[in-house]
């Protein structure tokens, strides 16, 4: 099996014409939303806005598979790898609202690991794109097993929504859990065992 190290590296990147357009039409909204976009507090709103935006949907533009494969290391280990209470920060597709929360990740390897900070970091690049918290669980699982092939995948992901607490049903206390298993995590033991860990208090 071929991996190619695509030397990922990290870089925050606002793209100027993008910038100015969403400025743009952030101003306009400001006047919409019946406000005076030239008062002092909101002068340079329009831009931090274009900025945040930018950043918060940067994910559109990294490849989470060549962050995985960019530190993969051949090894016969084969038991359970679990990366646990990964903070997430997300924007809800419905309403463009903030969702948040922590996701734990298991993978059994099979015959290749990757850094552990990839880990955390593929979560990251899917979080930050307009998502619901369904497809977001899904994704971080299948990119794993295209990346790794490994015996097995668990996933899930506690999170609140800012569409549920700020607006609508006004509920700020509900937690949304999603979960998405493959592979060995199917068996009910592994699978018990995965939430036995993630559950535990073990640090």
């Amino acid at each position: 099996m071929d991996f190619v190290d695509e030397n990922y590296h990290r870089e925050d990147v606002f793209n100027k014409s993008k910038m100015n357009e969403l400025s743009y039409h952030y101003k306009e909204i400001l006047k919409l939303l019946g406000e005076d976009s030239n008062r002092e507090g909101l002068i340079k709103t329009p831009v931090r806005v274009a900025k945040a935006m930018q950043f918060l949907t940067q994910g559109y533009m990294q490849n989470p598979e060549n962050i995985l494969k960019s530190a993969l290391f051949k090894e016969d280990y084969s038991q359970m790898v679990i990366v646990k209470n990964i903070e997430l920060y997300s924007l809800c597709e419905h309403h463009m609202l903030p969702f948040f929360g922590k996701a734990h990740v298991a993978y059994i390897p099979n015959g290749y690991i990757t850094g552990l900070s990839k880990i955390a970091r593929i979560v990251e690049v899917f979080s930050r794109r307009l998502q619901v918290q369904e497809r977001l669980t899904f994704q971080i699982k299948e990119c794993i097993e295209e990346a790794l092939h490994p015996l097995g995948v668990a996933v899930v992901i506690e999170a609140k929504h800012m569409c549920m607490a700020m607006r609508g049903v006004q509920k700020q206390n509900s937690v949304t859990t999603t979960s998405d298993f493959s592979g060995a995590f199917e068996r009910l033991a592994t699978r018990n065992e995965f939430i036995r860990l993630i559950s535990a208090d073990l640090h």
